[in-house]
C-alpha cells in the first residue's frame, strides 16, 4: 500500500485510513493528517502508544467511529481488509457518502486470504474494481468509479434456534447466527439466589447479558468488549437503566471485587491468528472484579484446556457441562 501511494501524488489530499491495528500505516502517513478509524480499544491504545514512542503529535479529532460521519470529502482510502466481509461493507458503506466521485480506495490483503465475496462486494459499490499483481504474497485491490444508488443498511437481524432475535452491526462477531458456544452456555446458564450484579465479559452483541435479564429485569448487568461495534450493537438489545456498557479491552476500569457473577465466552481468534492470550488477560480481570464467594462462568472449545490456567487464579474450577466440542467450567 505504501509502495502505490508513493506513485501517487498526496498533497492537499483528505486521506481515511481502515483496520490500521496498531499504527504502522497511521504513524507513516501522520505527516498527511490523515482520519483514523477506531473500532477496538486496543486499537486505540497501541496507536497511543506507537505514536508516543515515535514522537508523533496528532489531534484527538483525527480519530473517528466506524459509524460516524465523516467530517471532510475523502480522496484516498486505505483499507486493510479484515477477515469479515460484513465489515469490509460497513466500512464502505461509511465511506461511500464522503468519497470524491474522483475518490480511490486502495485496499491490501494477503494473497492467501483473498475471498470472491470482497470482490463481490466491491462490485456492488464500484465501476473499476483491479487487483494489482502479487508483491511479497499481498495484493492490492484498487476501487474506483464509485456507484451511485442507495446503501443498504448498517444493522442485520441474528436469530436464535427458538427464532428469538437480537440486532447487531454489521462485522460484529459470529454475523450470520448466535455462536454455537454461546448458545451452549445459554443451554444452562441460570442465575442463583444472591447474584444481582451481573458482568458479561467480551460481550459481543449482548446476547448473554440479554438472557439473564429475561431470567430476572433488576439484575445489574454490565457489558464489556473490545470492539466499539459489539457495544452499540448491545445497546440496541438492552435499553433498561440497569445495562451499562464498557468499551475497553481489559477490566481495568471496573471496581474491584464487585461482580456476583461473571459470565465469559472468550474469544481466541485475532483476524487469521489463534491465540490464548487475550483469554488469559480476561481471566485474571475477572478475578480481580469478582467478590470473594462470586462465580465465574467459562465457556470454550474443548481442545483449548483452559482449566490448567484456570486453577491457577481460582480458588475452585469445575466443570459443570461438556459435550462433544465445548466446555462450561465454573470458578469460585
Amino acid at each position: 500500500m505504501l509502495k502505490y501511494l508513493e506513485t501517487l501524488s498526496l498533497e492537499g489530499k483528505q486521506l481515511v485510513l481502515y483496520n490500521d491495528r496498531f499504527g504502522f500505516l497511521s504513524g507513516i502517513l501522520h505527516y498527511h493528517q490523515p482520519y483514523f478509524i477506531i473500532q477496538y480499544k486496543s486499537q486505540y491504545k497501541a496507536l497511543q502508544q506507537n505514536f508516543k514512542k515515535n514522537n508523533i503529535v496528532y489531534a484527538e479529532s483525527l480519530f473517528l467511529f466506524p459509524l460516524e460521519k465523516l467530517p471532510k470529502t475523502i480522496d484516498i482510502a486505505c483499507i486493510k481488509i479484515p477477515k469479515s466481509s460484513d465489515l469490509f461493507e460497513l466500512y464502505l458503506l461509511q465511506l461511500l457518502p464522503f468519497l470524491k466521485e474522483d475518490g480511490l480506495v486502495i485496499c491490501s490483503f494477503m494473497t492467501r486470504h483473498f475471498s470472491k465475496k470482497t470482490l463481490t462486494i466491491s462490485a456492488t459499490y464500484f465501476e473499476e474494481v483491479e487487483q494489482s499483481k502479487a508483491w511479497k504474497k499481498s495484493r492490492l485491490l484498487i476501487l474506483k468509479k464509485k456507484k451511485n444508488k442507495p446503501l443498504k443498511k448498517r444493522t442485520k437481524a441474528i436469530f436464535l434456534d427458538n427464532n428469538q432475535g437480537l440486532t447487531q452491526y454489521l462485522g460484529v462477531f459470529s454475523g450470520h447466527r448466535i455462536d454455537i458456544a454461546t448458545q451452549f452456555l445459554l443451554q444452562h446458564l441460570l442465575l442463583q439466589p444472591g447474584e444481582e450484579k451481573v458482568l458479561d465479559l467480551a460481550s459481543g452483541n449482548g446476547i448473554i447479558a440479554y438472557h439473564l435479564h429475561k431470567q430476572k429485569n433488576n439484575i445489574e448487568v454490565h457489558l464489556l468488549d473490545d470492539d466499539y461495534l459489539a457495544i452499540e450493537s448491545s445497546k440496541l438489545n438492552l435499553t433498561g437503566p440497569n445495562s451499562i456498557f464498557h468499551w475497553n479491552d481489559t477490566t481495568e476500569e471496573l471496581s474491584a471485587n464487585y461482580f456476583d457473577l461473571i459470565v465469559c465466552n472468550p474469544p481466541f481468534h485475532f483476524e487469521y491468528e489463534n491465540t490464548i492470550e487475550i483469554a488469559l488477560k480476561l481471566f485474571k480481570g475477572a478475578k480481580r472484579c469478582l467478590k470473594k464467594g462470586g462465580r465465574f462462568l467459562v465457556v470454550a472449545n474443548l481442545h483449548l484446556n483452559y482449566k490448567t490456567h484456570l486453577i491457577k487464579l481460582f480458588d475452585e474450577v469445575n466443570i459443570v457441562n461438556e459435550d462433544a466440542r465445548f466446555v462450561i467450567y465454573e470458578c469460585w
